[in-house]
């Protein structure tokens, strides 16, 4: 992750977009690769690579490292999103593909794919222009500003 203005003390974290955008590519493939050929485990896959993405940044993902080249073709070099919203996207899709992984465990073969498949669908959006997990986030901080403002 980036600072984009060293100098301002209030700058907020930016991702280059075809960081994010290259995750996304990746866990579209991995997702419809996943349920097309009945490989379960590329879930826990996904999942790992996840993790390791929220905990180490982009710079520990797989898909950046082998998709950021084709990211970049497309979405550009200069583009970013904010730090804080890559993370909460993250945390989105590492649940949902903790909950699929879970459904496996119980033997709910179709339910866990449901529920990546969904995740997969997300990504898929984002990537066509439209980000699900941005107009939660929205709805989130609007709740929260509201609420604040009828405590006061």
């Amino acid at each position: 992750m980036i600072l984009k203005d060293a100098n301002d003390k209030g700058a907020q974290k930016e991702v280059p977009l075809s960081k994010v955008r290259s995750n996304q590519i990746g866990i579209v493939i991995s997702i419809a690769i996943a349920i097309v050929f009945d490989l379960p485990w590329v879930f826990a896959v996904l999942w790992l690579i996840q993790v390791l993405t929220l905990l180490f940044g982009p710079g520990a993902n797989v898909f950046v490292t082998l998709l950021e080249p084709l990211a970049k073709s497309i979405y550009g070099k200069k583009n970013t999103e904010a730090a804080e919203l890559v993370k909460f996207n993250l945390s989105i899709g590492f649940t949902f593909l903790t909950l699929s992984m879970l459904c496996l465990s119980l033997q709910w073969t179709l339910a866990a794919n449901i529920i990546a498949g969904l995740m997969g669908l997300a990504a898929l959006a984002a990537l066509l222009g439209y980000c699900i997990g941005c107009t939660i986030y929205f709805q989130y901080k609007k709740y929260k500003a509201l609420r604040g403002q009828t405590k006061s």
